[in-house]
């Protein structure tokens, strides 16, 4: 169990040191630094420049003798506080320096990081861990071919050089390998470069990780406390909501034989009442079945379970059988008097009766 502890642990402090190397190392890419370039005229003998966009400022020493990787004269204290911090570029005379031409397919001036590692091998006498190397740009040869020449040293010629500049405080340092005359384009090669290891913005960088992680985990604890605690108010507003539901179910389900009898009820009373309300077309069609021919109905009225009739016929008293007889009705009477009309006309006939249940039986 303390072994895997101790596993994580350090596990975690690597991921921490690496990402505080690549924040560094972003950080150093945005900033804007002085660049000191020692170019070498004779051997040993380097000629100071600095940048002029960077420092308009002047050097009391302009040249120093370095043999060896160690300065042979006293430096100035300014050319001191210029080389801290800033990147410093040597740049050696071609006599250091082994070139080898090497012509390729065009196609592979995409992959020329690759290929001249590769080559290494066969065109210098050292391995690729014990050699410094650079090329020249690619220059167009006939046939869809390029041609670049490899310069190359070995790694412990240029060493020294690094670790003295190193040494006195340089932020980064690149060492260039100028380009004989016989070579196309006269722009030095690049061989080599290091980036020195700022510890302090290291430190810096790894403790404000470490912060804002243990931030990030308090700021998620109370997360994960806050989210427990508003679950828990809400499971308990849930079973709340639950209850009263359960609750008016409960009511809902002992009502509903009241409604459902009151519902009964008075479906009952509509068919009770469909059952002994007269139907006109009942009416009608018995009225049409029992009265004479010689009998007019101008004026029908159904008032309950009364009908009365208004109309004109010749023989007005009889009426009054037909109607009993039918067995529809019953209690047949005039309600008003009978009037004469004109001869060929007849009488003028008000009766009233009583309108049986269609479930009664017909006499």
């Amino acid at each position: 169990m303390r072994t895997i502890f101790f596993e994580i642990t350090n596990g975690f402090f690597r991921w921490i040191d690496a990402v505080a190397e690549l924040v560094v190392k972003l950080l150093e890419r945005c900033t804007v630094r002085r660049v000191l370039r020692l170019t070498e005229k004779q051997a040993g003998e380097f000629e100071i420049q600095i940048e002029p966009r960077l420092d308009t400022g002047s050097v009391t020493a302009q040249c120093i003798q370095i043999i060896e990787g160690k300065i042979h004269q006293s430096i100035s204290a300014d050319l001191t506080v210029k080389i801290a911090g800033s990147r410093v570029e040597l740049v050696l005379q071609s006599g250091r320096f082994l070139f080898q031409p090497l012509e390729l397919p065009s196609r592979a001036a995409d992959f020329l990081q690759g290929i001249v590692r590769t080559q290494i091998d066969r065109l210098t006498p050292w391995n690729v861990g014990e050699v410094a190397f650079g090329w020249t740009k690619p220059n167009p040869a006939e046939h869809d071919r390029i041609v670049i020449t490899v310069a190359a040293t070995a790694l412990a010629a240029v060493q020294p050089y690094v670790q003295m500049m190193v040494g006195w405080g340089a932020r980064s340092v690149a060492i260039f390998a100028c380009s004989p005359q016989d070579i196309t384009g006269s722009f030095p090669i690049k061989i080599w470069e290091e980036n020195a290891r700022d510890e302090t913005a290291l430190g810096r960088v790894r403790y404000a990780l470490c912060v804002a992680l243990a931030i990030t985990g308090i700021m998620a604890g109370v997360a994960i406390a806050a989210s427990a605690i508003i679950g828990a108010n809400l499971d308990a507003q849930q079973d709340k909501l639950q209850i009263q539901t359960a609750s008016l179910r409960a009511r809902m389900v002992a009502l509903r034989p009241a409604a459902s009898d009151a519902k009964m009820s008075a479906r009952a009373a509509l068919e009770r009442r469909k059952q002994e309300a007269p139907s006109i077309v009942i009416i009608l069609d018995s009225l049409s079945r029992i009265l004479p021919d010689n009998t007019y109905v101008t004026e029908l009225r159904v008032e309950g379970n009364k009908l009365r009739l208004l109309g004109n016929t010749s023989d007005a008293p009889s009426l009054i059988g037909v109607i009993e007889q039918s067995g529809r009705f019953a209690n047949a009477t005039f309600f008003a008097p009978t009037t004469r009309l004109t001869a060929e006309a007849g009488e003028r006939f008000h009766i009233e009766a009583t309108i049986l249940p269609v479930g009664a039986p017909q006499s």
